[in-house]
């Protein structure tokens, strides 16, 4: 009976064997060929040779620097407006108004529609001549001439965050009004009861209460942001003169368009790092939210 109950205990993790096996094969393995090439000079050449840090080193020597801070400053502007709005978005949609139900549903588009048509729809409104954003500015008098939005650096930064900011804040705000409707309705009559305002109401019961969401889901969009290409790419494609260019986008460039193998894959590499501090952080966020929940305190 010892032998049996021996063969069983190993039986769960030969179930795990096919999928660790496919995991190796479209995750570890690339991860390691990347890692190996970033110490090359790897290009269309057919002959490389291993080069040591030097990848590394041209990466802190020139511009790359600077295209750390802009994915980060690009980020964290586009994952702080969603936040924001998606959560004003949720406590309006979990408001007893009437119609909401039609609301919950207009939210829906920018989430439903695929990202590239998107994109291209939001191409067509920054367009200067024929654009529906400059024809209105013009029209109110905020403009006296078409203005090129996507041909400017700065106006080109904030499209691409606006353009990111719209397809974001559905999620954002469906999760976020997930999470408010599990608040039980017991705690809003015992306040409401007591007098509470509504402003009251929201700052000691709803936003304590959905704090573990929105670090969540702040960490999860964050973590989609810095990865997001499709937008800029179809936008400006890391332009004007580099104004929108991310590490993404110069990664793309580097590796696809000069050929530039070895160096693409050092800054693969650093991607990889930060999106591993990334999920380092929501990782020890969920464990320590699992130590503060009621289930595991009782």
């Amino acid at each position: 009976m010892a032998h049996t109950a021996k063969k069983r205990d190993y039986f769960p993790y030969l179930l795990l064997v096919p999928a660790t096996l496919v995991m190796v094969a479209i995750v570890a393995y690339p991860l390691y060929e990347t890692f190996r090439l970033s110490f090359t000079n790897t290009s269309m050449s057919p002959n490389f040779e291993y080069v040591g840090l030097d990848n590394y080193e041209k990466l802190m020597s020139r511009r790359f620097p600077e295209v750390i801070a802009r994915t980060f400053y690009w980020m964290s502007l586009s994952v702080a407006l969603k936040m924001l709005i998606g959560t004003l978005g949720a406590v309006l949609l979990n408001a007893m108004v009437p119609g909401r139900t039609l609301f919950r549903i207009l939210v829906m588009p920018p989430w439903v529609i695929p990202i590239a048509i998107g994109v291209f729809i939001w191409g067509w409104m920054y367009n200067g001549q024929f654009g529906m954003i400059s024809g209105l500015a013009q029209r109110v008098g905020i403009l006296d001439a078409p203005f090129e939005f996507l041909a400017y650096k700065n106006s080109a930064f904030m499209a691409t965050i606006v353009t990111d900011v719209w397809i974001g804040v559905p999620m954002v705000t469906l999760y976020l009004l997930a999470s408010m409707q599990s608040i039980s309705k017991d705690l809003y009559e015992a306040a409401w009861v007591d007098g509470a305002s509504r402003f009251y109401r929201f700052r000691r019961i709803t936003l304590p209460l959905i704090i573990p969401s929105i670090a969540t889901m702040a960490l999860l969009s964050a973590i989609a942001t810095f990865n997001s290409f499709d937008i800029i790419w179809i936008l400006t494609e890391g332009g004007p003169r580099g104004a929108t260019t991310t590490m993404i986008i110069d990664t793309y460039k580097t590796a696809i368009s000069r050929f530039k193998y070895g160096e693409g894959a050092a800054r693969t590499v650093m991607i990889v790092l930060f999106l591993g501090s990334f999920m380092f952080v929501y990782f020890l966020l969920l464990s320590r939210l699992a130590k503060r929940s009621p289930n595991n305190a009782a």
